[in-house]
Formats: structure tokens, C-alpha cells, sequence
């Protein structure tokens, strides 16, 4: 007998079978020569894949995302050997997973010998230092391609290599506040008629890095694309950049084309779509934690509700009992008017006044309307949906022990991604990277850490 296709999926996409499968990019090399988010995830999406990939940090203190992140807690997480009371930030965990660490002192002669020694060993490499700064230390891609013609060079940065603003740098607040983004995120300054109703004026920034770790996934991406075209192709490396700007204004959609065609500039529109109604997120008048201490769960509840066929629509208005609504505004077109939806999702927040976002999700569910509640972090981590699929899981971490992360993003049947553990201390494999690759002796290495190089 055929089985469904849920169990099919379940059975090729099994958690506990992935470290039985093989690794699509096992057997490639890339040196990770990066800081905070961006490029971090581009390399460490790399690893997941079973790339070996080498995180190269400055000497004892590592990378500035180990110390930008709260909770810092140095007795499980040491942050090195050298400073074994300083600890390493939660934040740390997103976009490090599987990597061989290494420190090494980009500034000085010998560290930039060191690089180079590894660049001619390795498939490529991924860095977001300020654009040109390698280049100017001796170790960007225009020296490295000489050493090695088919290294694939990533860089990622704020504006791009070059254009007016090239100079400066760029996190993914700033990326996101000049792409656009900001623009279109948040309450309009004013909803006519509705003063006092709906919160009005400010754009709202995304709190999770999401310019970060979406660049990293386009860079890993492009490499790729590059190792396909030099495998197949042409035999030689790439040099790419990836503008964190640039990748921002691309999320705007149709707000560029709408500005292209009619000159019209998108402006906010809270929590309700566009060019959708109803489609958009109601506040619940509920606590589903009354009482709790912390504020993300002692709020009031929100719940997306989704329903802009005319046929759903009708059905909502008939469950909420406003049947009036259902008459006044028939078609898409009626509803998804400017002048016209705050009054739709006022009566909708109306109703919900009483309930908690569990109780209106399971009532639109029963009415046959598509409905999520808004989950916060501890309700995604206790999910077992994503606890099933291992889109959340316990590591035991060779380093730290158990510890809790979020999984690969994307499961493959035949070369799924994996986690082998979390991160390590700065430095923890420079013996095993710097005698294996670059031939260095137990003496050598001790002399190169003695004068700060390592």
C-alpha cells in the first residue's frame, strides 16, 4: 500500500537519520574572515552543508559578537583559553554552528602570511570588513587570486565596493533604514477617522536581524553558483560583493515598480496588508499568561486572521456576527480601500476584546478561516511541530554539552544540512588548523602566540 505523502516526507526527512546521509559540500574548504551576522552566516550556512570551514577571529577576544549579546555566561560558554572568566553572548549561537576556530592578527605581517598560507589550501573565502580593508592589508582577492586563480572571494558589506556611499559601515538597523524598509514597516502618521483606536506614527524596525541573515543566505548563494561555474565552466575562482543596502531595498516588492509606473511612494500601513482584506493582524484582549512576569507574555494576544475571498470574508463576518459588514463591503475591491479597512479590523479587534489569542485562532479554525496566533519565543521553542522537524533541538555540543539552538533552515532527502555543535572558544583549533594546513611546529606556534599573532 502507497503511504501519504506526510509520511513519505516524514520517513526521507527524518531528523534522526540525517548523520547517516552524505554532505553535499563535503570536501570544500572556505576560511570565515568575519564579524557579527552577516558574513558569519553566509560561511556558517556553508557548514551546515559540510563545507570545512575555518572561523578566523582576532587573538584572546574573539569576534564583537561574542561580547554585543546579553547573558554572557562564562562558565559554560568560555570565550578562550587566555580568558577563561570572560564568556561568550547567546547571540554567538546563530551563525557559527560547525566551524574549526582560529585566531589570527590580520594587522601584522605575519598573520597576513598565515592567511595567505591557508587561502592557497582553500576552495574560498567569506569576509565583511569594510570594503577594501583586506585589500589594503595584503590579503583581499586581488592578491589571494594570485596566490590561489580559483579561490571564490565573498565579501558582504553595507554599500558595496563602490558608489557614493562606500565608505561607510553598515549593521542591518542601518541597512534596513536605507533600503526602505522602515518606510513601508509601522502605523501611518494618521487613519483618518479613527484617531485614538489604532497606535499611528512611527515606523517599526525588525527587531531579529533579518538584513543579516538573509544577506548571508543570498552570499552562500552566489558561492554556490560560483563553485558550480568554476567546476564546470571556467576553471577559475569569482569575487563577489553583496551589498546589505541593496539586498534591503529588494525586499520592498512592488513599491519600487508602484514609485516607477505612477510616481506614488508607499507609505505604512500597521499590521494590515496592502493590497489584501481581510489579511492582517487583530489584538486579542486576552493575556494567555495572566500574571506572568514577563512583558511578552503578560501583553494582550494577537492573532493573524486571513480571509480576503469574498466567499471567506462573508463566512468571517458571518462568525463574528456582522453580517452588516459582510453587505456594506461585497467585494475585494470594497474591502481593501484605504478609507474602508480600519473599520473592518476595528470591529474584528471589537469582537476579539474578550478572548486570548488561542481561543480566537481555535475559533476561526472551526469557522473554517485561516488563523496563527502570534507565537513568542518560548512558544516556538516548546512547539511540536518544530520540535518534530528539528527546525529547534538540543545539540550535544563536544565543547558546552547540551545546548538548545534553532536547526537548519531547509531539509534535503539524500544531502541534508547538520549540526555538528554550536561554536568554540576563540582559538580552540589553531594547533590542528595551523600543523595541519600551514606546517607550523608545536614550537612555531607557540612563539606566534607569544608575540600576540596568534
Amino acid at each position: 500500500m502507497a503511504t501519504s505523502f506526510e509520511e513519505y516526507c516524514r520517513d526521507v526527512f527524518d531528523p534522526k537519520k540525517v548523520f547517516s546521509k552524505p554532505e553535499p559540500l563535503k570536501g570544500y574548504r572556505f576560511l570565515s574572515m568575519t564579524q557579527y551576522i552577516l558574513g558569519p552566516s553566509a560561511a556558517n550556512y556553508l557548514a551546515e552543508l559540510g563545507a570545512e570551514v575555518i572561523k578566523i577571529e582576532l587573538p584572546r577576544r574573539g569576534e564583537p559578537m561574542r561580547h554585543t549579546t546579553p547573558f554572557n555566561e562564562p562558565l559554560l560558554y568560555p570565550l578562550s583559553k587566555w580568558l577563561p572568566d570572560k564568556g561568550t553572548g547567546l547571540g554567538f549561537f546563530g551563525a557559527n554552528h560547525n566551524e574549526y576556530f582560529l585566531s589570527v592578527d590580520f594587522h601584522k605581517p605575519e598573520g597576513q602570511e598565515i592567511v595567505k598560507m591557508l587561502a592557497a589550501k582553500s576552495d574560498g573565502c567569506v569576509e565583511n570588513y569594510r570594503a577594501g580593508t583586506f585589500d589594503r592589508w595584503g590579503i583581499g582577492y586581488r592578491q589571494l587570486s594570485q596566490i590561489n586563480p580559483r579561490i571564490i572571494y565573498q565579501w558582504l558589506g553595507g554599500f558595496g565596493g563602490w558608489g557614493p556611499g562606500r565608505k561607510r559601515a553598515s549593521y542591518d538597523i542601518l541597512g534596513q533604514a536605507q533600503g526602505g524598509c522602515f518606510s513601508v514597516t509601522g502605523w501611518p502618521v494618521k487613519i483618518p477617522g479613527y484617531e485614538g483606536k489604532f497606535p499611528i506614527g512611527l515606523p517599526s524596525k525588525h527587531t531579529i536581524w533579518i538584513m543579516d541573515y538573509w544577506g548571508g543566505m543570498m552570499g552562500a548563494f552566489q558561492i554556490l553558483a560560483a563553485l558550480y561555474w568554476r567546476d564546470n565552466v571556467s576553471g577559475v575562482g569569482d569575487f563577489f560583493e553583496y551589498s546589505q543596502v541593496q539586498g534591503a531595498q529588494r525586499h520592498l516588492s512592488d513599491a519600487i515598480a508602484l514609485y516607477g509606473r505612477h510616481g506614488l511612494v508607499q507609505q505604512r500601513w500597521g499590521n494590515w496588508d496592502a493590497l489584501l482584506s481581510v489579511h492582517g493582524i487583530i489584538k486579542c484582549g486576552k493575556s494567555s499568561y495572566p500574571g506572568s512576569q514577563f512583558p511578552a507574555e503578560a501583553e494582550e494576544g494577537f492573532c493573524l486572521v486571513s480571509a480576503h475571498t469574498d466567499a471567506d470574508y462573508a463566512k468571517l463576518m458571518k462568525a463574528v456576527g456582522r453580517d452588516d459588514l459582510a453587505k456594506k463591503y461585497p467585494t475585494h475591491d470594497d474591502r481593501v480601500k484605504a478609507e474602508n479597512q480600519p473599520a473592518i479590523y476595528e470591529a474584528l479587534e471589537a469582537w476579539a476584546k474578550d478572548k486570548t489569542k488561542e481561543q480566537v485562532e481555535e475559533f476561526m479554525h472551526k469557522n473554517g478561516i485561516n488563523a496563527q496566533r502570534v507565537m513568542n519565543s518560548k512558544e516556538v521553542s516548546t512547539s511540536e511541530h518544530f520540535l518534530q522537524r528539528g527546525n529547534v533541538h538540543w545539540i550535544d555540543d563536544p565543547t558546552f554539552g547540551d545546548v538548545f539552538s534553532q536547526g537548519p533552515v531547509f531539509m534535503a532527502s539524500e544531502t541534508p544540512p547538520r549540526h555538528k555543535w554550536a561554536f568554540k572558544p576563540v582559538g580552540a583549533d589553531n594547533e590542528y588548523v595551523l600543523s595541519k594546513l600551514c606546517g607550523l611546529s608545536k614550537a612555531k606556534i607557540k612563539e606566534l602566540e607569544s608575540q600576540d599573532v596568534i
